[in-house]
């Protein structure tokens, strides 16, 4: 039979949530609202049609075929073709464009020489993706291009056959094989990592808000009585509603990255469902932790915050986590989000076997357990409240 203080708690619990928009807006507009928003963002995987310019000095027939070959590509859209570099530069400091390509004169002589000439690239680097996008472009173009004078200049001096000429500038053909992510889709690696991210930002938020504002409000007592004097049957009354409407919204962003949108996904619904609920309970548990630990509202949504915009940074979504500091790259190893990321690489991506995540799992599930080292003192500043602005 269920305890009716969980019944009465749940109540409450229920009705704290429906008593302010705050906890609509926190808890599905905004995870919601910024899921849709990063999913449209990069719907293409990729920034396509980048603007760029040429400075074509040597305007051969050859290095206007390089010209054409850039224009080809998905990524760049030759906007400009200016006489200088002066020119160009003007053009990046307009905005106009994010990057340019400076043939050098005497390009092609140069190059059926042997010479090895340069094609000069300048980007504007504060744009990292646009301007990779725009370098890659242009090294696939020009070495293909390249390869083709000197290919066309071998065979038309009778030096070699055209197959000859092929083996000798590809001695070693290269095949390039893509997994897990074969379009390298940007958006798939943006939305895996970055929307869990903002729900867990999210979580944490809304959990410590609802914590300290009884305290806030003097309701605190009743919160407790609610509970028939137990913090483990208050905590589950205040925070399973909040864990039911989490879930159903990480559940349906998930629906819409694999189910509409066919991200890649080599594990099973069940699996990927109940991740996600594990996910929402350890940063439930965490989020209570700290509001444990700490003496106001204000400090612990403080608190709250810092740590979940450091899960962006510190979370290894980014930046490899062997590359970081010592120091800095411990903080990973205390936000819940590192590990979800972690069994989505795993999971989701690989399909390994789950026994290679049990410790990602595990970890989970410890953040679950931390309300227990703080449930005293929160049950003791619940029963005495003493507001600290």
């Amino acid at each position: 039979m269920v305890d009716i203080g969980f019944i009465d708690s749940l109540k409450r619990g229920v009705r704290q949530l429906c008593s302010r928009w705050l906890y609509f807006f926190a808890m599905i507009v905004i995870p919601i609202a910024s899921a849709f928003f990063l999913l449209g963002l990069m719907r293409n995987g990729l920034p396509l049609h980048i603007p760029a310019a040429v400075v074509d000095l040597d305007n051969t027939v050859e290095t206007r075929q390089i010209v054409r070959n850039i224009e080809a590509s998905a990524e760049v859209l030759i906007t400009h073709e200016v006489e200088s570099e002066a020119a160009a530069m003007q053009l990046i400091r307009e905005g106009k464009i994010y990057g340019f390509y400076v043939i050098p004169k005497n390009f092609t002589r140069d190059a059926t020489a042997g010479q090895n000439p340069e094609i000069a690239y300048y980007t504007n680097s504060t744009f990292f993706i646009p301007s990779s996008l725009l370098f890659r472009s242009l090294k696939t173009n020009t070495v293909l291009t390249s390869a083709a004078i000197v290919r066309n200049y071998l065979v038309a001096s009778g030096s070699a056959t055209d197959t000859q000429a092929q083996a000798l500038l590809q001695p070693v053909p290269l095949q390039t094989n893509m997994i897990h992510n074969p379009e390298s889709n940007y958006s798939v690696y943006l939305s895996n990592s970055f929307i869990p991210a903002l729900l867990a930002l999210m979580i944490l938020l809304t959990t410590a808000y609802s914590i300290w504002h009884e305290e806030k409000m003097r309701t605190s007592p009743q919160w407790i009585a609610a509970g028939r004097g137990s913090i483990t049957i208050a905590l589950l009354g205040k925070l399973l509603p909040q864990t039911v409407v989490f879930s159903a919204v990480g559940i349906f962003i998930q629906s819409v990255m694999y189910g509409y949108l066919h991200f890649p996904l080599n594990c099973s619904v069940l699996q990927t469902v109940s991740t996600m609920i594990l996910f929402v309970l350890a940063n439930q548990g965490f989020a209570v932790f700290l509001a444990g630990i700490l003496p106001n509202l204000r400090l612990s949504l403080s608190l709250c915050s810092l740590i979940g915009v450091l899960t962006f940074s510190i979370g290894a979504f980014s930046y490899p986590l062997e590359d970081m500091y010592g120091s800095i790259a411990i903080f990973s190893y205390v936000v819940p989000a590192r590990y979800y990321f972690l069994i989505y690489v795993d999971q989701m991506l690989n399909g390994i076997p789950l026994y290679y995540s049990r410790f990602y799992y595990a970890a989970l599930l410890a953040f679950m357990l931390l309300p227990l080292l703080v449930a005293r003192r929160i049950k003791r500043h619940a029963l005495h409240p003493v507001y600290v602005p």
